[in-house]
């Protein structure tokens, strides 16, 4: 699924940025001089064997307490990068947009997101950053939202 085309086909306005390959979502924040708290992250994870796709600012990490707690989850992991693979084919690995139900799973928006105006967030591609504003990506995907992220200090 190209993300371009789905934002294009839905009429919402973004920006499209390119800066040099940033391969994590802390640097991609450098690479488009915006906080850490704006870069919407994805990470991939599987609780009771179905999918899910959290999304948090770059500067935060996931508690999987919290969400399987908040889930009502037994068993919660991390999903491995072989399995990104097959999840996302027409991606870089790392480089997936925080747009679940493009792939066929719930997306889950740490409640710390929904304080900003916009969001930046890779879409498929680490070289290429888009620039959206949050309540229009929050139409458009309608997350769940949970709190499950800490900062990084």
């Amino acid at each position: 699924m190209n993300v371009l085309s789905y934002l294009d086909d839905n009429h919402v306005n973004y920006r499209l940025r390119t800066h040099r390959p940033a391969f994590t979502a802390q640097k991609i924040a450098a690479a488009e001089h915006v906080s850490g708290m704006n870069v919407a992250k994805p990470v991939v994870i599987q609780a009771d064997g179905k999918f899910y796709m959290c999304v948090l600012p770059a500067c935060c990490r996931v508690d999987l307490d919290m969400l399987r707690s908040q889930l009502g989850a037994g068993e919660i992991q991390l999903v491995p990068e072989a399995e990104m693979r097959k999840l996302f084919p027409d991606c870089e690995i790392g480089a997936e947009p925080p747009m679940g139900h493009l792939f066929g799973m719930t997306t889950l928006m740490d409640k710390t997101l929904s304080r900003d105006e916009f969001l930046v967030f890779q879409a498929g591609r680490h070289d290429e950053a888009v620039q959206i504003n949050r309540r229009d990506y929050e139409n458009l995907v309608r997350p769940k939202m949970l709190s499950f992220s800490y900062h990084l200090h």
